[in-house]
């Protein structure tokens, strides 16, 4: 379990992978304890990594917007599925690539930092991200390039997500109206595929054994986390109740309220 002590290899600090929605903030507010666990991480120099599904804003605008409500963490201690999703496709594709792009800077940037060309002209790729606005247009061109042979990437699988005024659609339900429409299935990077876990391990240079996923998704954190060989920990702060953990046929290692719980 997450403490002070040597993990499994004996040797070597335990580093973390850490949810940010339900985890360290609810809303626009941190969520009690999420300052203090991230003082102790940082006091006892562990290695951790804030990974989100979110792909609208870059790593600076979430440190940036974090810093805001007291939450101090670096643009390099944060990874998003706009990143793993420019890995993989850096790996799938590599400099010179092609993609239409439905998204936000966060994932633009992402895409241009692996020298991906964003175009409208006969794309190799099309890459579906979060946005503040779906725009029908832009989707229905998406729809035909995907009929024309472009390969469907999305950045993640989330169907819906919170907002201040209640539910939203998120990438997940637009990613299914375009199959539908297209008849292409998109291939998702974000949690809970195990790529993007591995991928944060290498972005972070630590290794799974010694690495524990903090998260309060059961369908997202922590399969994802089993799934990549992480320990596992559920914390209640988020969208799990303890009530609905039975009806799970997997289990995360330990569950606790909340992060102050953790590195005590």
């Amino acid at each position: 379990m997450p403490d002070s002590s040597p993990g499994p290899r004996g040797d070597l600090p335990r580093s973390f992978l850490i949810d940010m929605d339900g985890v360290l903030v609810s809303g626009r507010t941190p969520i009690a304890g999420a300052r203090e666990f991230l003082a102790r991480l940082e006091e006892r120099k562990r290695r951790y990594l804030l990974l989100t599904n979110n792909p609208i804003y870059t790593p600076g605008d979430l440190s940036y917007r974090l810093g805001k409500i007291g939450l101090e963490i670096p643009p390099d201690r944060i990874f998003t599925a706009a990143m793993a999703t420019a890995s993989f496709l850096a790996t799938q594709r590599g400099a010179g690539g092609t993609a239409f792009v439905i998204g936000e800077s966060g994932l633009s940037e992402a895409l241009h930092e692996i020298g991906f060309i964003i175009t409208d002209h006969e794309p190799e790729y099309v890459v579906l991200g979060e946005t503040h606005s779906y725009n029908l247009e832009q989707i229905t061109r998406a729809i035909r390039f995907l009929a024309a042979g472009a390969r469907f990437v999305a950045t993640n699988p989330d169907k819906s997500g919170p907002t201040e005024e209640g539910i939203a659609p998120a990438n997940g339900a637009m990613a299914a109206l375009m199959e539908a429409a297209s008849g292409v299935r998109p291939f998702f990077v974000g949690k809970p595929n195990p790529l993007m876990m591995r991928t944060a391990l290498n972005h972070l240079g630590v290794h799974s054994e010694q690495t524990v996923m903090i998260g309060d998704n059961m369908e997202t954190d922590i399969i994802g986390g089993l799934q990549a060989g992480l320990e596992t920990v559920l914390v209640l702060s988020g969208v799990t109740s303890r009530s609905e953990l039975s009806r799970y046929s997997y289990q995360p290692n330990r569950v606790v309220a909340s992060v102050d719980e953790l590195e005590r």
